[in-house]
């Protein structure tokens, strides 16, 4: 086991954190994939379990792949990215991939291997390196707002405005977390409100050509609307998904029915994926709803002591950009699944099935453990960084 360890570094206790995620999503998952089998007739439960634990084993290898680079890299490379997945987004919107009838242009579909990815969660690691990269390079010297227009606030604009069509939910989060990581990043704080105002101005904009137009872009403003309206009411389909994950939390009790005891699996659709966390409570009660929650908040700390570490302000404003959005996503999945918010769509990182949202995750986190196990980094080495210089490097 020792010469294993040596060659695992950053901080031991994100690593172990996220093993204990990994193992404990084994049982949900593989019992939530019932409605996947017996409902929706896909597959087999031992399948989806496979399946499941195939994603988990890829991403613990990207985060050691990733976790060996060092974190300078990301700077340069996040400039490089910022094209390619402008393209990936306009490429993902002009396909229109329809799941039930849906319009759910989100997604491609990787050639030869099968798997769905959601490409707006890569442009979510992008911009978030990239906005670092940025606040980082301007930290000693005053910001002028037109001038963070152009080199910061454009980028981030054109990545939400390709996303918002197809994922209202995916956009707020970014836009919330990139205003956080502004303030943690020194940017000033009133910039911070005219941006926000152009934010909620640039939204109901869109809404109204939308309404205008609704052909250009089908069921995304209807579908906002109704399940606004099916979390204020007792009607449709979003409220049956709330309902039935009401039962279960509510049969759960305090220790659960037990492993793979659920009821309400078999009627609850996206169980293993988007409520998969009222699973866990029917199952596992509230000693296992409080344990997942103490386990995300256990990670969220030593993230925040990994960024408090970092020898250079973008190694700190790295963690902050790609770490508080995990936890911060997995927040809202469980107040999703206990109808404090209306449903997203947003997974449970690491439980939840679903490749994409595995395998950006653990790049993620591989990104702050290459920052926990850098010693020789400086300002001036990462600052100076040409992305040319680092693609001829990678060659």
């Amino acid at each position: 086991m020792k010469p294993l360890f040596r060659h695992i570094q950053g901080d031991r206790s994100i690593w172990a954190i996220v093993l204990v995620l990994a193992v404990f999503s084994f049982m949900p998952v593989y019992s939530a994939s019932t409605n996947l089998v017996y409902v929706v007739g896909n597959g087999s439960t031992l399948g989806h379990l496979i399946k499941h634990i195939v994603l988990l084993i890829s991403g613990f290898a990207i985060i050691y792949g990733v976790h060996k680079i060092p974190y300078r890299y990301f700077s340069g490379g996040s400039v490089l990215m910022l094209p390619i997945v402008v393209l990936l987004l306009i490429f993902t919107m002009s396909q229109g991939t329809v799941i039930g009838g849906a319009n759910a242009s989100r997604w491609i579909r990787i050639p030869f291997v099968g798997i769905g990815f959601q490409t707006s969660t890569l442009a979510g690691l992008v911009i978030m390196v990239y906005v670092a990269r940025y606040l980082a390079k301007n930290k000693e010297k005053p910001i002028e707002f037109k001038e963070s227009l152009l080199q910061m606030w454009f980028p981030v604009g054109l990545v939400l405005i390709l996303v918002l069509p197809a994922n209202f939910s995916t956009t707020a989060i970014f836009f919330t977390m990139i205003l956080l990581l502004s303030f943690v990043g020194g940017y000033p704080l009133k910039y911070i409100g005219y941006i926000l105002g152009i934010g909620l101005f640039s939204l109901l904009f869109f809404i109204l050509v939308a309404k205008a137009f609704p052909d250009a872009m089908p069921n995304r403003i209807h579908t906002w609307q109704s399940r606004l309206e099916s979390f204020s009411s007792s009607d449709g389909a979003e409220n049956y998904q709330v309902e039935k994950a009401k039962i279960a939390i509510a049969t759960g009790g305090t220790f659960g029915k037990g492993p793979g005891k659920s009821v309400q699996k078999n009627f609850l659709p996206q169980s293993s994926s988007d409520f998969i966390y009222a699973i866990i409570i029917e199952e596992y009660g509230l000693i296992g709803a409080l344990l997942a929650i103490f386990i995300y908040f256990l990670l969220l700390f030593r993230i925040l002591i990994t960024a408090k570490k970092a020898n250079t302000i973008f190694g700190t404003l790295l963690v902050i950009g790609v770490g508080i959005p995990i936890v911060f996503q997995a927040l809202i999945n469980m107040a999703v699944a206990v109808n404090i918010l209306p449903v997203t769509g947003q997974t449970l990182p690491l439980i939840s099935s679903g490749g994409t949202s595995i395998w950006m995750t653990c790049f993620g986190l591989g990104m702050i453990l290459s920052v926990s196990a850098s010693k020789n980094e400086t300002e001036e080495t990462i600052l100076d960084d040409n992305p040319l210089d680092i693609l001829h490097e990678t060659i």
